[in-house]
C-alpha cells in the first residue's frame, strides 16, 4: 500500500512538473504575428535598411550608428556591433547573400553594387546610368536583379547583372521601383512602385529575361519598400508609413497585415533557427522589430 501511494504521488508530481515546463515554454514563445522590439532604439541611423541573414544565422543591417556602415547582430545577441565600414562616399541600401555565400551590397550613392570577398568590399558593378541601385535580389545562377528608382521623376528601371559583370536593362518603363523579390521557384519576379502603390509580377525565363508584366496587387494608400517571399510563395511587403507588413498570397490576395510598433517600415528578412522569424527594419525607431510567422522563408526547406 505505501508503495502504491508513493508511486501515485511520484506520477502526480511528474505530471505537474511537465505541465509547468509546458506552460513556461508556451509563455517563452512569442505569439504568431505579434511584433516586439529586438534592438535598442536609435542604435542605427534613419537610413536603417537592407537586412540579410547569413548561413550561420547572423543578421546584417545597413547604417549602424552612422551612414556608410553595416551592423551585425550575432545569433542570439540582443544588440548590434559594427561589422563593416564601406569605402568613402558609399552608402548601402540593401544586402543580399548569393549562392556563393558572398555578401552583395546596393551602394546607392556610388551607383555601385559592391561585393564583400574575404572581408574586403570591392565594386562588383558600376554604371553612371543607374539612378541608384535601391534593392537587389539574386537567383541561384548568380544573376542579380536591381530596382533603380528616380524619386525626382517618380519613374524607375529594372536591371539584370550577370555573374561576369555585364548589365542588361530589362525595362525603363516603370514607376518608382523599390522592393524586388523572386518567387521560390525563381520563375516570377515581383517589383513594387512606392509612389504608385503597385506591385507588379513578371515571368522570368531560363536566361533571366522578363515578360508578361501584370498587376499583382494595388494598394490605395501608403508607400512600399522591401519585400520577401516565404517558401509557400506568399509575399511579405513592407508598407512604409502605415507601419504594417502586408502578407499577400501567390495569387495577389491580401491574407493579413502584421502591425508594427513603428510606422516607417523599410525592409524585412526571414531568419532564426527555423526560418520563421521575420526581422523588420523601422526608420522612425532607428532599430528593428521581429515577429514569428507560420511559414519559413523561401531559403528554408
Amino acid at each position: 500500500m505505501p508503495r502504491r501511494v508513493t508511486f501515485r504521488f511520484a506520477c502526480g508530481a511528474l505530471a505537474a512538473l511537465l505541465g509547468s515546463i509546458a506552460a513556461m515554454s508556451s509563455v517563452a514563445q512569442p505569439a504568431l504575428f505579434e511584433a516586439r522590439q529586438i534592438t535598442p532604439s536609435a542604435e542605427y541611423t534613419f537610413g536603417i535598411e537592407g537586412p540579410a541573414v547569413d548561413a550561420s544565422g547572423d543578421l546584417y543591417v545597413v547604417n549602424y550608428q552612422k551612414r556608410g556602415t553595416i551592423g551585425r547582430v550575432k545569433e542570439g545577441a540582443a544588440k548590434s556591433e559594427l561589422f563593416l565600414e564601406l569605402p568613402t562616399g558609399s552608402v548601402a541600401n540593401s544586402i543580399r547573400f548569393g549562392a556563393d555565400l558572398n555578401m552583395y551590397i546596393a551602394d546607392y550613392t556610388g551607383h555601385n553594387v559592391l561585393v564583400l570577398e574575404r572581408g574586403e568590399p570591392r565594386v562588383y558593378f558600376h554604371s553612371d546610368q543607374f539612378n541608384q541601385p535601391n534593392d537587389i535580389c539574386i537567383n541561384k545562377k548568380g544573376q542579380l536583379f536591381a530596382s533603380d528608382p528616380s524619386w525626382k521623376t517618380s519613374t524607375g528601371k529594372l536591371w539584370r547583372i550577370e555573374p561576369d559583370g555585364k548589365a542588361i536593362l530589362l525595362t525603363a518603363e516603370m514607376g518608382t521601383t523599390n522592393g524586388i523579390e523572386l518567387s521560390p521557384d525563381e520563375k516570377i519576379l515581383y517589383v513594387n512602385e512606392s509612389v504608385q502603390h503597385n506591385i507588379w509580377a513578371f515571368d522570368v525565363d531560363g536566361q533571366g529575361n522578363i515578360s508578361n508584366k501584370r498587376l499583382f496587387h494595388k494598394f490605395d494608400d501608403f508607400g512600399m519598400d522591401g519585400m520577401k517571399c516565404d517558401r509557400d510563395g506568399n509575399l511579405y511587403a513592407t508598407r512604409y508609413g502605415k507601419g504594417v507588413v502586408a502578407i499577400l498570397s501567390p495569387d495577389g490576395k491580401l491574407v493579413r497585415e502584421v502591425t508594427l510598433k513603428g510606422k516607417r517600415v523599410s525592409n524585412i528578412i526571414f531568419g532564426g533557427k527555423d526560418g520563421k522569424t521575420c526581422f523588420v527594419t523601422l526608420q522612425d525607431r532607428k532599430g528593428m522589430e521581429m515577429f514569428r510567422s507560420e511559414v519559413a522563408g523561401k531559403k528554408w526547406k
